[in-house]
């Protein structure tokens, strides 16, 4: 851990789990680091966290400690420099008609109902489509770090919602769910783009995007966002594809 991580969060301790099957990579294990106590980690802190490569599961703040795969790659669009290619431009003007509203960490539950949707068609027998209210407010609604729900809704039925972290240098996109069958689709790409505006608005420098992994086909669409910044030994750079 070096210096600066270890000034700012000086009275968080630091423990890797048991391994355990990994989400992306066949026939892997994993391993993560998690900073305890999670009431300790407040904004400031857990902006410094995700500067050095962590993401949050409801309370639960980890990164990658795998033994010996390093494949995750902590991934972030600089929002002044990117640019939207012609399909992304396509799939903003197509969704230009979604109203959007921003809320606190409230239970709805036309959210959770679309949140069971989503689970059943996007990742069915992965566990979390069986998730009950409590599961998913676990996940989604709790949080001791400043955190919103972005709700985008077409004719006054709710399509999408995504819950965003601001952080001290931009916002980070935890988590994102949407209705599986809009004609038209592509609700996913227009989230991304939505995030981006967001943050030029808030005058945040970065879209933090969590994990890219070159082997996994699921992770492959983040590098579509150009130009795109990884995480390698400490330090950020731009990541560049063969």
């Amino acid at each position: 851990m070096n210096d600066s991580l270890r000034t700012r969060t000086i009275s968080l301790q630091f423990y890797a789990t048991a391994t355990y099957e990994c989400s992306y990579l066949d026939g892997q294990v994993a391993r993560s680091q998690v900073a305890v106590p999670a009431e300790l980690i407040d904004s400031q802190a857990y902006s410094n966290l995700v500067q050095h490569g962590f993401r949050r599961s409801g309370l639960f703040v980890y990164r990658p400690w795998c033994d010996q795969c390093r494949a995750c790659v902590p991934v972030r669009l600089p929002v002044q420099q990117f640019k939207p290619n012609r399909t992304q431009r396509r799939v903003q003007k197509l969704h230009a008609g979604l109203q959007v509203r921003l809320l606190g960490l409230e239970y709805l539950e036309s959210h959770y109902l679309l949140y069971q949707r989503y689970q059943m068609a996007r990742h069915s027998g992965g566990g979390m489509d069986q998730d009950n209210r409590e599961q998913y407010q676990n996940f989604i609604l709790k949080s001791n770090v400043s955190s919103f729900l972005a709700e985008f809704s077409l004719d006054d039925q709710v399509q999408m919602v995504s819950l965003i972290d601001q952080l001290d240098d931009g916002i980070s996109s935890v988590y994102t769910f949407y209705n599986p069958d809009l004609p038209g689709a592509s609700l996913g790409v227009f989230n991304i783009l939505w995030q981006v505006d967001l943050a030029k608005e808030m005058q945040l420098p970065y879209v933090y995007l969590g994990y890219w992994i070159d082997q996994c086909r699921k992770m492959a669409y983040k590098t579509c966002y150009k130009p795109i910044e990884g995480l390698f030994d400490g330090k950020w750079q731009l990541l560049v594809m063969d």
